[in-house]
């Protein structure tokens, strides 16, 4: 039994042993692996289609290349947008609502845009620092605040990704402990917050899967910047 709004948010544990590996590797298991046979199944079908469709998407604004992270442009969408789903069903834990994790996983990819930049383009990586036909007097300021805000973009991708599923689920717990509270009491109010539970859930599946494809087009947009 949870004992506070946010200790949904904990990463469970069990005989003092973390449980999030599991949640993190979980997901994998319910895909599929495309067999070599002439005919697949429907799943693999729609699987292989939806795979081929948002590579597409993505790689559509990109140079050649960064065409060589397609495989793993696709894989971190299913990844989170598998883990954001999950995390909707009932007595289950989100990673994606942990800071640490999005940090983590915000840092490499921004770091590795930035290196590939500076090792393939270094003069177009640092040009973005300063845009053409500045005056002179505000050069430093602006070298300064780009700098900072290519420093920020990292923490943007993780705190965006944390806030907005942290935000929804605490909204859906607290609105259901409303409805839970007004049942015994308030019939015809809690009938209608429970409505509003509902279509609150559906707004929330459709923020878990948005915010996987905006955490991979942000990564995207920063490695079309430096390839």
């Amino acid at each position: 039994m949870a004992l506070g709004f946010f200790d949904q948010f904990m990463s469970p544990t069990y005989m003092g042993v973390s449980l999030i590996f599991i949640a993190l590797t979980f997901p994998w298991i319910l895909y599929p692996t495309p067999s070599n046979r002439w005919l697949n199944n429907r799943l693999i079908l729609l699987q292989g289609q939806f795979f081929n469709r948002f590579t597409q998407q993505t790689l559509l604004p990109l140079n050649q290349g960064g065409h060589k992270w397609a495989l793993m442009l696709t894989s971190l969408m299913m990844f989170l947008l598998s883990i954001n789903m999950l995390g909707l069903l009932p007595y289950t834990f989100t990673p994606t609502t942990q800071l640490s994790l999005n940090m983590g996983l915000a840092v490499p990819f921004w770091l590795a845009t930035i290196i590939i930049g500076m090792r393939n383009q270094p003069t177009a990586t640092l040009g973005h620092l300063l845009p053409e036909g500045t005056p002179k007097p505000l050069i430093p300021v602006l070298i300064i605040i780009e700098t900072i805000s290519q420093f920020i973009r990292p923490l943007a991708l993780g705190v965006r990704l944390t806030a907005n599923l942290t935000a929804g689920h605490l909204l859906i717990q607290l609105i259901a402990t409303a409805v839970s509270v007004l049942s015994s009491t308030m019939t015809t109010v809690a009938a209608i917050t429970m409505v509003v539970l509902l279509l609150l859930t559906v707004l929330e599946v459709a923020v878990a899967m948005i915010q996987a494809y905006v955490f991979v087009l942000l990564v995207s947009l920063y490695l079309q910047e430096n390839t």
